[in-house]
């Protein structure tokens, strides 16, 4: 529980200096900031090589879905200046810093896929409408933003549990990990035994 609550408190310490400083005109220390948190993070994961894909995981993912609504229309960030077509990446520097809690503090959300739908749905707009209150991004029309905001993370969460137990709960990567003998079907030990 202690490791779980660590994790929460350092991933909103990351997203508040993260917001703050893009919201001030500084994405390059937004994301030294998510740096930070996510090296500090890694530091203390037992298997880094699986958490770090994860990581990258829900970047590609992250850059992919913030692009789209910014391709659309739908939001747009102030500091995002020549990146102005792609979303900034700061913004998918704060994906990754959210993958570092789905299998620490909120891997709650890995118990099923509709309660990670559900979490994604409220939690998604609420992120976005917190940020949008601190200037880091506006919107073109808030209620279909954040309506869009929901549906896509109501999809992509789900979809980020799902990465992670592949990834995570999987057994390849794992150091000292022993090749596994193939069994031999039936068929070849008769032909061994009849050789000898």
């Amino acid at each position: 529980m202690k490791s779980q609550l660590k994790n929460l408190v350092m991933f909103k310490m990351g997203w508040i200096a993260c917001v703050t400083l893009a919201a001030a005109g500084q994405p390059l220390w937004a994301t030294v900031a998510v740096a930070v948190v996510v090296i500090l993070h890694l530091a203390g994961v037992p298997l880094v090589v699986k958490e770090a894909l994860l990581l990258a995981a829900s970047a590609v993912i992250g850059l992919a879905w913030e692009s789209v609504l910014v391709w659309s229309g739908l939001l747009s960030y102030p500091s995002s200046g020549e990146f102005a077509p792609f979303a900034p990446y700061w913004i998918v520097a704060m994906w990754v810093l959210f993958a570092t809690t789905i299998n620490h503090g909120l891997r709650w959300v890995k118990k099923n896929w509709m309660m990670a739908a559900a979490a994604g749905l409220v939690g998604g707009p609420l992120a976005f409408y917190g940020g949008a209150s601190m200037g880091a991004v506006e919107f073109s029309h808030t209620l279909w933003s954040l309506l869009a905001i929901g549906a896509g993370w109501a999809a992509l969460l789900p979809l980020l549990t799902l990465i992670s137990d592949t990834i995570i709960d999987s057994a390849w990567l794992e150091p000292g990990q022993q090749q596994r003998q193939v069994k031999r079907l039936p068929i070849f030990e008769s032909e061994l035994s009849s050789e000898r």
